[in-house]
């Protein structure tokens, strides 16, 4: 008989080791399937049965949001695929469990234009005004992380740990490691925000290359996504912008923005490094203002003449 805490333990060591998943993967397989372990009774892999698992999923129904249920599910079936791929298992459980749920469609949060524009300047006013070397050398930083992140769209895991080396500023280019560290290669084309990054680069040129990653603090530690989090909240509530405002707002306006100026969809999937157009179609419900120009340009019923 096999007991499934030892291997659970062993199927974590061979995502790590020989699949190579990245640790944030990791880390929500452990707690999806230390949860799992600990809610059911059986202790042994072939005592789990098909029932175990329906009642499990019936539970996580109840008590998490579909995305969540989702992803679990999704965690359970791997480490199961591994015990049947390990011959731990003669018949895979999950293979007469059905599946099947409507995940509600959640609409990305965009952030106005007006709005990043205004959160910009006075990042850039406070870097103007700064009262102390340390003072402006963070809103030096400041200024490059958010034009960077709306000028390319790219997550903020793969901002905080763009490695130097990745960063060519010379001809605008930045080499990205994405999701299952999938490549692609960004271009900054407009000059400002290629001048802002310069600045950046040049004011903690000692921190990044004792580092070795792009976007670092003061203290010479790679700047952290936390991080990131505190200085937009500091530079809204400078601003006055009565909108709660999060890294990832600024790839969603980077999308909606491109698609509202009729950038074709399968150029928006490779900038934001989506692995199916699938995913990038969840725009298109969020471009209202081109919706609205379009239905006023071209309906025929601009054309009656009824009054």
């Amino acid at each position: 008989m096999n007991e499934i805490k030892p291997h659970f333990k062993n199927y974590i060591n061979y995502c790590i080791l020989q699949k190579r998943l990245d640790s944030k993967t990791i880390k929500a397989y452990r707690i999806d399937l230390t949860q799992f372990i600990s809610h059911i009774s059986e202790t042994y892999i072939e005592d789990i049965s098909q029932d175990t698992l329906e009642q499990y999923i019936s539970y996580l129904h109840q008590n998490y949001q579909p995305k969540t249920v989702k992803r679990k599910i999704a965690s359970l079936k791997a480490m199961f695929h591994y015990f049947e791929y390990r011959g731990l298992i003669v018949q895979n459980p999950f293979c007469k469990v059905q599946v099947r749920f409507r995940e509600p469609v959640i609409l990305p949060k965009t952030i106005p234009l007006d709005t990043v524009e205004c959160l910009l300047k006075n990042i850039y006013r406070q870097q103007n005004n700064a009262k102390t070397a340390y003072k402006r050398k963070n809103a030096v930083r400041d200024a490059a992380v958010c034009e960077l992140l709306f000028a390319t769209g790219m997550r903020i895991s793969e901002l905080c740990s763009l490695n130097t080396s990745n960063v060519n500023l010379h001809d605008g280019t930045i080499l990205i490691y994405g999701k299952g560290s999938k490549e692609r290669r960004l271009q900054i084309s407009n000059p400002d925000v290629l001048s802002t990054l310069r600045s950046y680069k040049t004011e903690f040129s000692s921190e990044i290359e004792n580092c070795h990653h792009f976007f670092v603090n003061q203290s010479g530690s790679p700047l952290s996504d936390q991080t990131v989090r505190r200085m937009i909240n500091k530079y809204t509530h400078i601003a006055a912008i009565d909108l709660h405002i999060t890294p990832h707002m600024f790839r969603h306006t980077f999308a909606t923005s491109l698609l509202e100026a009729d950038v074709d969809i399968r150029y928006i999937q490779e900038m934001l490094g989506h692995s199916s157009i699938n995913i990038t179609e969840i725009y298109t419900h969020v471009a209202v203002s081109k919706q609205r120009d379009i239905l006023a340009a071209k309906h025929p019923r601009k054309d009656f003449a009824i009054f």
